[in-house]
């Protein structure tokens, strides 16, 4: 499956093996095979903290319209409960 997502990424990028190896090899020559490592975890940390800042960021737009929504249906439910106290008054100064 690795494989399949990997080949899809190259597709995109519309770049080849013979390139991969290129692009790896001056990383390699430029960073050192000491130093790579290290710049692996800092760029998952940071892709990780992109992650979690756009979930954040999901969950709280998610939370102010379920907080609408909620709102919205007190306001009804209170309408309701107006009506419904209006029509008893009516029927009870009728009596």
């Amino acid at each position: 499956m690795y494989v399949i997502m990997y080949q899809n990424t190259l597709l995109f990028l519309n770049i080849g093996a013979q390139e991969t190896v290129v692009i790896v090899f001056a990383i390699l020559l430029l960073f050192g095979g000491k130093k790579l490592p290290e710049l692996a975890r800092g760029l998952g940390r940071g892709i990780r903290e992109f992650k979690d800042a756009s979930d954040d960021v999901k969950r709280e737009i998610n939370r102010n319209i379920n907080s609408l929504t909620a709102e919205e249906e007190l306001k009804k439910d209170e309408e309701e409960d107006r009506k419904r106290r209006e029509e008893y008054e009516k029927d009870q100064n009728v009596d």
